[in-house]
């Protein structure tokens, strides 16, 4: 067994909840998410939010938990693509960097956790699902087995033609 990484996350008060995709046996899935949440006090109800927002991570697969914290390399390597793509059609500058900023929280949508729409219901985004329960959101991690495991390709037939040759 390699263990490639590790998280911890304390809360002042509230739960660290988890959750665990297609579990085999508790504890053992190929996905695991751990949720911060900081509440007033730990209850059963913040638990299954936990485990809501841990199955919510584990399908969506966001980069980070909020706008500010997200790879601003990323941002901008999105946004010069996006400026491109909107260059080719031809339209003025002003229409232009509209469009762009109106694709720029699309990607939010897709990467930033607080801004993407939950699944449970496919409506309402997470950063209100959090606030309506009365807790802050402060992190998250997902694993999944076998990530970052670099696989050595092996090329049979030249391996048999090396050794042939040898």
């Amino acid at each position: 067994m390699s263990l490639r990484r590790a998280r911890v996350f304390t809360v002042p008060s509230g739960v660290v909840a988890t959750y665990v995709h297609g579990a085999l046996r508790p504890g053992l899935g190929k996905i695991g998410v751990l949720a911060a949440i900081e509440a007033p006090s730990t209850s059963d109800a913040i638990e299954v939010l936990g485990r809501q927002i841990g199955m919510h991570v584990a399908a969506t697969r966001p980069s980070s938990l909020d706008v500010d914290n997200l790879d601003q390399d990323a941002v901008a390597r999105e946004r010069a693509v996006l400026i491109e793509q909107s260059r080719a059609s031809g339209k003025p500058e002003a229409i232009i960097e509209k469009m762009v900023e109106g694709r720029i929280r699309k990607f939010y949508e897709e990467v930033v956790l607080l801004e993407q729409v939950w699944v449970h219901d496919g409506e309402t985004r997470v950063k209100d699902v959090v606030k309506k329960a009365g807790v802050k959101l402060v992190g998250f991690d997902r694993f999944q087995l076998g990530e970052g495991i670099e696989k050595v390709a092996d090329d049979f037939a030249a391996e048999v033609a090396k050794v042939a040759g040898a």
